[in-house]
């Protein structure tokens, strides 16, 4: 290029400022739409999915008083999903039985808005199923610590008992035992 180019600026200001107008004008056409805001009780898993990260956000009090509002409701696969997260909530009251059995329930149904919902059904029913399973485990495991530790005690009640039997004992003469030591 000239070398005289950059140096005059009227040679290159024009393009410089076109450039800049089209790509302002470009940039205004793609804008995105803005979006919807999301209504719950619509069918789908995403505003199923939104509901749930919704109840992580409500308090003790809040979760009590949306279960009351969803038995209130129809039943419909979209209220039975919501009901069944909000069983098995963990910050909610926990019912994983009633839960699995509203998942189960729609799981095998074959309402058109069910069918669209039951790859995040079958996802929940698998979760509660594994939380069911390993709450059974901590359980056995819990009764089990418990009576080791019963064990514990009877056998340190026992040691203890047989160490005072031992005090009682009259003491033997040293004199005996090395004579015994050195035969």
């Amino acid at each position: 290029m000239n070398s005289n180019f950059w140096r005059d600026r009227s040679a290159w200001w024009p393009s410089i400022s076109a450039l800049v107008l089209s790509l302002s004008l470009a940039a205004c056409a793609v804008s995105p739409p803005a979006p919807r805001p999301l209504r719950f009780d619509e069918p789908g898993a995403l505003p199923v999915l939104a509901y749930y990260q919704l109840l992580s956000r409500m308090t003790p009090a809040e979760l009590a008083r949306e279960r009351m509002v969803l038995a209130a409701l129809p039943p419909n696969p979209n209220t039975q999903l919501r009901m069944a997260m909000l069983f098995g909530h963990p910050r909610a009251p926990q019912d994983l039985g009633k839960s699995l059995g509203l998942l189960d329930h729609l799981l095998k149904s074959s309402d058109p808005a069910a069918i669209g919902l039951q790859p995040l059904a079958r996802m929940l029913a698998d979760n509660y199923s594994e939380r069911q399973k390993l709450e059974g485990q901590v359980d056995r495991q819990t009764q089990q610590f418990k009576e080791s530790q019963r064990k514990a005690v009877e056998l340190q009640e026992k040691l203890d008992g047989l160490a005072d039997i031992e005090r009682t004992l009259p003491a033997r003469s040293r004199s005996g035992r090395s004579a015994g030591a050195v035969r």
